[in-house]
């Protein structure tokens, strides 16, 4: 099918024709310790991946007090009727599994958040052995006031995430898939990751017509987070 005149061939509108081009902020700061200080961000959604523990220099159970930690404060990030996106990858230490999937769920609902979706996003192509890292990604969305809507427009397995522009990001077409979630779900006008990396959210965002807005530690990846753009045939 032809998409319409004053579509791209993904089927979006450009920005030049939503009225005002997005916008994108950056901030390098420590992501807590900002999102403590600023509070609710009105009209915001957000799609983000937490660090690692081997990101973050942390003994594991250091880190796993942190990452809960962090989801409740990401989910107090935004509204009530807002919506966060997870996109987490399970690791092994020591002999054991560690289940991230499971550890969003778990902070999520100590905050009085519920789970609006929960797909898988493929690392590897279905049937390989991996060692180390999964070959697989959870795709989780919460809220504490929304529901889920009766038909989701994301797959169950998202076969192909898309370029990663950087070694740890989300893929690009993965990242699409949770902002336009957010977008028509929760009706986003902002999406916020509050550890954006180089900016694969925040530059999907911008194309599909939406604000952006990120922090990151690393003054170099602030710096690539703010120029970093995406092209329509990658979503």
């Amino acid at each position: 099918m032809t998409p319409p005149p004053d579509r791209g061939a993904d089927g979006e509108r450009p920005p030049g024709l939503r009225g005002d081009p997005p916008t994108r902020e950056v901030h390098c700061a420590e992501a807590i310790a900002w999102m403590q200080a600023r509070g609710v961000i009105a009209g915001a959604g957000v799609v983000t991946s937490l660090p690692d523990v081997s990101e973050t220099g942390l003994a594991l159970p250091a880190w796993r007090a942190w990452f809960l930690h962090a989801v409740g404060q990401v989910v107090h990030s935004v509204a009530e009727d807002g919506v966060a996106v997870f996109f987490q990858s399970d690791i092994k230490r020591d002999g054991r599994w560690i289940d991230k999937g499971a550890l969003v769920v778990r902070a999520a609902e100590d905050t009085g958040a519920h789970v609006l979706l929960h797909k898988i996003v493929c690392r590897r192509q279905p049937g390989l052995l991996t060692y180390g890292r999964p070959g697989y990604t959870h795709l989780i969305a919460v809220s504490r006031a929304r529901r889920c809507p009766d038909v989701l427009p994301i797959p169950d397995l998202i076969l192909d995430p898309g370029r990663q522009p950087w070694v740890r990001a989300m893929g690009i077409r993965a990242a699409a898939h949770a902002v336009r979630f957010v977008r028509e779900v929760a009706q986003a006008s902002t999406i916020f990751d509050p550890f954006c990396g180089v900016g694969t959210v925040l530059a999907v965002a911008n194309h599909l017509g939406i604000n952006a807005l990120g922090v990151d530690r690393s003054p170099k990846r602030c710096e690539k987070a703010r120029a970093l753009v995406v092209g329509a045939h990658e979503l």
